[in-house]
């Protein structure tokens, strides 16, 4: 394993490399950092580079002052495959993650070979829904939140399981600016026209019970990209990588060999 931290225009960005072969890099969610992907990694075949890293304002990258843009964010995960020297990836992302890969799909073909798209859209929620959790923060503490998002992140099972506690202190140790300034990146993203425009193999995963990109959403997306798939996981909400990662990682896997990427 392999630490980097990546600087563009003033940003440090932290990234971590494990293992070698082809390159599969992971884009986690607002209000978490790349442990997102702690119970999906040990699942997955041998023969894989895998590439996580920590958008701003998040986990152990810097947290400059919002707002921040998808523009800068898409190309803070470009600056990271630059330095790695990673081509043709498979590049997963999740929720504003899977933002991330679509803006990076369009921009750099030479990137990414293949996408999937997790509890993701081309365009999620309002300008007001996300001014209105902005003021909300700043007025009370982003933890004033953490009942309300743990609710839109899990199913009914995995609320009442022990493992709760953990995700709730990744939440609350997100840095306010950091999410404050990723909010403000995903209220002024639309990017139904650019994903429109992909062509390379799509997955995209849903969970039945995301209150955050409920599976119309994430259907609604996958719609206007020609040949993708689309995998629904019961019983899930938004980070079903976490709820059920032996069923998340298996149709990764396959994926990635429908794809030729192993």
């Amino acid at each position: 394993m392999t630490e980097y931290t990546i600087s563009r225009g003033g940003v440090d960005i932290y990234c971590k490399v494990e293992g070698s072969g082809a390159p599969v890099v992971f884009a986690n969610s607002l209000g978490t950092d790349m442990r997102l992907w702690d119970p999906v990694l040990p699942l997955l075949p041998d023969g894989l580079q895998i590439i996580r890293f920590d958008k701003r304002g998040h986990g152990k990258s810097s947290v400059p002052p919002a707002p921040y843009t998808m523009g800068a964010l898409v190309s803070d995960a470009e600056a990271v495959m630059d330095h790695l020297g990673v081509k043709d990836a498979v590049f997963v992302g999740l929720s504003i993650g899977g933002m991330i890969a679509q803006g990076l799909a369009v921009k750099r073909l030479d990137l990414i070979r293949a996408v999937v798209l997790s509890n993701t859209a081309a365009k999620i929620g309002t300008k007001e829904m996300w001014q209105t959790r902005i003021d909300a923060i700043r007025q009370n503490g982003l933890a004033s939140l953490t009942d309300t998002v743990m609710e839109r992140w899990f199913g009914t099972d995995f609320l009442a399981s022990p493992e709760m506690a953990h995700w709730r202190a990744i939440f609350e140790q997100t840095p306010e600016e950091g999410y404050i300034g990723c909010s403000q990146a995903i209220a002024g993203t639309d990017f139904y026209s650019s994903t429109s425009t992909l062509r390379c193999p799509v997955l995209g995963i849903a969970g039945t019970e995301d209150g955050s990109t409920p599976p119309d959403l994430m259907r609604e997306t996958l719609n206007v990209i020609p040949g993708s798939e689309f995998h629904l996981m019961q019983r899930c909400g938004h980070l079903p990588c976490v709820e059920k990662p032996q069923e998340y990682a298996a149709r990764l896997t396959q994926f990635l060999k429908d794809t030729g990427h192993v």
